[in-house]
């Protein structure tokens, strides 16, 4: 077993790199029991601690399936961060419940699929806009005092939010899309977040694997893959974000890393507050991305990433309107 540097989000202390489960059960076309838990298993070997899964993601068989890799002394090796919030967790993703009984009993449910008697990181995965964020943090606040929960998050909340979030219970983590093609946070909600103390943990750091330059075009993804229904993969928006691969390519191979691996060490760099969770279901992927932890970047090469991406050349919006409508709320 190897380790990895760390770094805080808040008052916990984690891998400076984590693994985004999602994919395993969700999302990205037919995936594989097995091969999932033994990527798990590969990556708390290689010293990743951080896994990162939700209630939502295969209607909870995610966290079913992160509970049977961890099983026995592997718990030990993990930070669990889960999320609730999406009510209906067959199909409407804008159903979002955020009131003090729903978030009791998302935590009991989330622990018995898990098989802990804790979760190191609870997230209210959206904003229910329609109650009160202290009421949402006040219950789950109640869980820390509980002993059910040792830590606690939002994900993709807007800056006024985290402000009364944090007012009510200390806020280690806001979880939310940060990637060269997503960079709505940098202006106002990250800089909240050092204000707060709350780490910052993006989601896709590799614009849903576009970034990686493995997709070239809507025939390398499976019929039930999520990416399909994406603006960004869209005919046209696709064509057009190609070339910022091409050029990532470019400045990868002079680096001697890969695109992907460039991506992801800009994400790594954008502060020691900073935890990444790219997502894989396959060991030869998570061998890869944890490669950028160790790549440093020369302010000239910093810059000319951000040339090669900079905020506004992406093609489309990350999601659809409906999608878009409870973010950064």
């Amino acid at each position: 077993m190897t380790s990895l540097p760390t770094r805080r989000l808040g008052a916990l202390t984690v891998s400076a790199q984590g693994l985004g489960c999602m994919g395993m059960s969700h999302g990205y076309g037919t995936s594989d029991d097995t091969q999932s838990i033994a990527t798990i298993h590969r990556a708390l070997d290689l010293g990743v601690t951080l896994l990162d899964t939700s209630d939502f993601y295969g209607s909870g068989h995610n966290e079913e399936l992160i509970g049977r890799a961890l099983a026995g002394a592997r718990r030990e090796q993990a930070v669990v961060a889960t999320k609730f919030g999406f009510a209906n967790r067959l199909g409407d993703p804008t159903h979002i419940r955020g009131d003090a009984a729903y978030v009791r009993q998302a935590c009991d449910a989330s622990l018995r699929r898990l098989g802990v008697d804790h979760i190191d990181l609870y997230y209210q995965h959206r904003v229910d806009t329609t109650v009160p964020i202290e009421e949402t943090v006040g219950a789950m606040a109640e869980l820390v005092a509980a002993g059910k929960v040792r830590h606690l998050g939002l994900s993709e909340a807007g800056a006024g939010t985290l402000r009364r979030a944090h007012a009510v219970h200390p806020i280690a983590a806001l979880q939310s899309e940060w990637s060269l093609w997503t960079r709505d946070l940098e202006a106002e909600i990250a800089p909240v977040c050092r204000e707060l103390g709350i780490g910052l943990v993006p989601f896709s750091p590799l614009g849903r694997g576009f970034l990686t330059g493995r997709y070239t075009s809507l025939d390398a993804l499976q019929q039930n893959d999520v990416r399909r229904t994406q603006p960004r993969f869209a005919a046209g928006n696709l064509e057009r974000n190609l070339s910022i691969v091409e050029t990532l390519d470019a400045l990868a191979a002079e680096k001697g890393v890969t695109a992907g691996q460039l991506a992801l060490a800009w994400v790594q760099h954008r502060g020691d507050d900073v935890v990444p969770i790219p997502g894989t279901r396959r060991e030869k992927y998570l061998e890869e991305n944890l490669g950028a932890v160790a790549i440093r970047l020369s302010a000239d090469e910093l810059a000319a990433i951000d040339a090669a991406a900079p905020a506004g050349r992406v093609a489309g919006p990350r999601y659809d309107e409906r999608s878009l409508a409870v973010v950064n709320k």
